[in-house]
């Protein structure tokens, strides 16, 4: 399996409430089904997260406007993190944070996406 961007609905305690996937390392697409789970699951979503199997730790021009776009159209703050094969960046009110201890399904968003986690300095 080549590797690919994977987006996943994150809802409380961590929950994976939706998952979809790209055939794209770099890139994902959107999706009509995507919005319709974020639209469906707005009460309990708390976080979309997704893949960048070949980089970079960090948000994209794209990931940037999809970030406003939904801020905006559920009229409440979301968390929104990157899971890369070198770590985890999570959006944090107006910062990005590396997540030290990363919850359980970052690994599980890593495999989906076909990719190996090597933290920094350990590659």
């Amino acid at each position: 399996m080549s590797p690919h961007e994977v987006c996943m609905l994150i809802g409380h305690d961590g929950e994976v409430l939706w998952c979809d996937e790209s055939n794209s390392p770099a890139r994902m697409p959107d999706s009509r089904s995507r919005w319709q789970a974020i639209w469906r699951l707005r009460e309990v979503l708390e976080e979309v997260a997704h893949s960048h199997p070949d980089g970079p730790l960090g948000f994209s021009t794209e990931d940037e406007s999809t970030m406003s776009a939904l801020t905006s159209a559920l009229g409440k703050p979301l968390r929104f993190s990157v899971v890369a094969p070198e770590g985890m960046v999570s959006r944090q009110g107006d910062r990005d944070v590396l997540v030290v201890e990363e919850p359980w399904w970052a690994e599980a968003l890593r495999s989906a996406s076909g990719i190996r986690h090597t933290p920094s300095g350990l590659a």
